[in-house]
């Protein structure tokens, strides 16, 4: 049975419940979270923002200028700062970000995916070259929605920002949203986009990262199978591939994450709420 219609007209059905087009990301000052910042007039220029020296998406919304900011999970607590640069001249305005507590996590998997060799090593030293240039990725043209869609139906984990052992090993926080799905299970794109990289990586296996415009980045990690290829431009809802288990997991599910000017930010915040699970 072939079931990515029945998918579509679930997720279809979420997205007009919540009015999804026009709608803002949840705001969670805090690390791993969301700022919105009114920075002026739409009736002027689109001004350029930063943050951390990345450019900042900015959309209009009701006729004033929103600066939509991803906060790294490095973030320390307290008053921050974007530099905004517009027709009064250059600028900065602060804003306040609050402390949150993310759980731990541990998990037991292939002890060669946590002990690597020295080959793994320099495979994993490589992959995360070329990563860190795809993620500096920026294109012009505003995304056609900032709320996204679901990608897969499926059990959400709460584990974004979690700070996770693998076999007693302490490693990096979880920077993005596990979705639990029976291998197979057909992935869609999240919102309309661009393919900007396509390929098998150590610790993600089968992955997929979309660019939907200024500096909004999705990435879908463990794939079994990839049906697009890198310079495909998708409509939201585009089948990506399928659910796996490939790259360092403990059983089938897509890691799904968000990056917002080069923040990785809690998914939570740009899907609607959990519906059928």
């Amino acid at each position: 049975m072939n079931r990515l219609p029945v998918i579509l007209a679930a997720l279809g059905l979420a997205l007009c419940d919540q009015g999804f087009a026009r709608a803002l990301p949840t705001v969670r000052p805090v690390p791993g979270g969301i700022a919105i910042l009114d920075v002026g007039s739409a009736g002027t220029a689109r001004p350029r923002v930063t943050h951390d020296g990345h450019a900042v998406l900015v959309v209009d919304e009701a006729g004033r200028w929103q600066a939509i900011i991803g906060l790294p999970l490095s973030l320390h607590p307290g008053t921050d700062l974007v530099q905004v640069q517009d027709e009064r001249g250059a600028h900065a305005i602060p804003f306040s970000v609050a402390d949150r507590a993310y759980p731990t996590q541990a998990l037991k998997v292939s002890p060669k995916h946590v002990d690597l060799s020295a080959a793994d090593t320099a495979r994993f030293s490589q992959e995360r070259r070329r990563l860190d240039e795809i993620f500096e990725t920026w294109s012009d043209e505003e995304p056609d929605q900032v709320k996204l869609f679901v990608p897969v139906v499926g059990r959400r984990s709460s584990s974004f920002g979690s700070r996770r052992t693998f076999n007693g090993a302490a490693r990096n926080p979880h920077t993005g949203m596990d979705i639990a799905a029976s291998a197979g299970t057909p992935i869609l794109a999240a919102a309309a986009g661009r393919v900007i990289d396509t390929d098998n990586y150590f610790f993600n296996g089968n992955t997929i990262i979309v660019d939907h415009g200024m500096g909004y980045l999705t990435m879908y990690c463990h794939l079994s199978r990839i049906d697009v290829k890198v310079g495909d431009t998708l409509r939201a809802g585009t089948a990506l591939g399928q659910v796996g288990a490939t790259g360092r997991v403990t059983g089938p599910h897509l890691h799904f994450a968000v990056m917002l000017n080069r923040a990785w930010i809690d998914p939570e915040l740009v899907l609607p709420p959990s519906v059928g699970n």
